[in-house]
């Protein structure tokens, strides 16, 4: 079922929601977010332009989203595989093609100015809410890479706990182990199998100059979750959290 569809504010572009685009290609809605501000970005438009709000019926919480017009819209599936951008733009055919809402056009010099006063607030409002949402969404950039997935650091940063007491935990309650003699944490294959870490390859020059490659841990938006309920006195930090992640008080202390 389609969260959203092409919308059309009186007097204005219709607009196709980031949402509606995630839905259509099978993408991540903050990716597609991220590419949305990236080409918005390169093509010297402002965020807040097109910027609006939404609140995720899992958690509560109140994320950030996109209405572009169709011209961007086309320009941002550019860079997608061939079956994405066809999926656009045959939704934007389809919507085109459907017969559109008359707008009640104002007969007073009053009713117009009301009507442009009220469209100016819901910008303005709109606007304000993208803004206020910019710096969690630029901290979680920092931390996180483009598969989603957070280091160990990173993921003790988002549960707010110490990273050094983060890691003993992990290790004394079976999720990460070290083979004898090497310094590298590796994830419990359960763990792996139950989709909470993974493994990234990551390539590095030794000591010697030499090039060598090593398994980092990382762990999953799942595992965040997990992590979040079972480690006394972790809660996922809302600014912090990404999307798909539920935020959870923090678990009880553990009773000897």
């Amino acid at each position: 079922m389609m969260t959203n569809t092409i919308t059309e504010a009186a007097y204005s572009t219709p607009t196709m929601s980031s949402r509606e685009i995630a839905e259509l290609t099978g993408k991540r809605h903050d990716h597609v977010v991220r590419d949305i501000e990236k080409m918005l970005t390169d093509v010297g438009e402002g965020l807040p332009k097109f910027g609006d709000t939404y609140i995720n019926e899992q958690n509560g919480q109140e994320y950030r989203c996109y209405n572009l017009p169709k011209n961007l819209t086309l320009n941002l599936v550019t860079g997608y595989r061939a079956d994405m951008r066809l999926k656009i733009i045959d939704r934007w055919l389809e919507l085109e093609a459907r017969p559109q809402p008359k707008h009640e056009i104002p007969q007073t010099l009053h009713e117009a100015l009301r009507l442009a006063a009220d469209t100016e607030e819901k910008r303005i409002a709109a606007e304000a809410k993208v803004v206020a949402l910019t710096p969690k969404a630029e901290a979680l950039d920092r931390i996180s890479v483009a598969d989603g997935s957070y280091g160990l650091y990173e993921a003790a940063k988002i549960l707010q706990i110490g990273p050094k007491k983060f890691v003993q935990w992990m290790a004394s309650n079976g999720w990460v182990y070290k083979r004898t003699g090497s310094k590298t944490w590796l994830a419990r294959q359960e763990k792996i199998n139950a989709g909470y870490l993974w493994h990234k390859v990551r390539a590095y020059t030794d000591s010697n100059g030499e090039e060598k490659t090593r398994d980092d841990v990382r762990v999953l938006p799942k595992g965040l979750t997990k992590l979040a309920q079972v480690i006394p006195g972790a809660a996922i930090d809302p600014y912090l959290a990404p999307e798909d992640v539920p935020p959870f008080p923090p678990a009880p202390a553990r009773t000897r």
